[in-house]
């Protein structure tokens, strides 16, 4: 089964390289394609985070993991397969964030901590409705805290 979907916007941001960590410090808008009017985006205003899903497209198809690696390549985190992990070299190279919704001009959303680069094709936006979080009790590996610990955290210089 083959399935297409084409971008419904595109980041513009100042990073140009997936460098990891310090997303929060970033402000980044998101510019729907032609074809989308203010009216795509009515509502949204009512809330303070979107869900933005997006395509790793500077991710060579060649580098993508299908099984097991170290997260970030560190041999000190456990060999984990690519399903338990939020790599960019994954199988279909799709990421996805809640991030802050600071505001809208037409169809542009202006937002914070969206960890994806200038240029990146939006192929989904959702607003983040609390009851979608996780219900129950929430645990994960040890390596993903201590690996995330600067992802959304603002620069020690700031």
């Amino acid at each position: 089964m083959y399935i297409a979907v084409e971008p419904i916007g595109y980041v513009s941001s100042t990073r140009t390289a997936a460098v990891d960590d310090r997303w929060d410090e970033e402000t980044s808008a998101i510019q729907l394609v032609p074809g989308f009017g203010p009216d795509s985006l009515l509502g949204l205003r009512d809330f303070s985070h979107i869900e933005v899903l997006y395509h790793f497209h500077k991710v060579d198809a060649a580098s993508v993991v299908t099984g097991a690696r170290h997260p970030r390549g560190n041999p000190a985190w456990p060999l984990t397969g690519i399903f338990a992990q939020r790599g960019k070299s994954r199988p279909n190279r799709l990421g996805v964030t809640q991030c802050r919704l600071l505001g809208i001009e037409g169809v542009r959303l202006h937002v914070s901590g969206l960890d994806a680069i200038d240029g990146t094709p939006v192929l989904e936006i959702k607003p983040w409705f609390g009851e979608f979080g996780p219900r129950g009790e929430v645990h994960q590996a040890v390596w993903a805290s201590e690996m995330l610990k600067d992802y959304f955290a603002p620069s020690p210089d700031s």
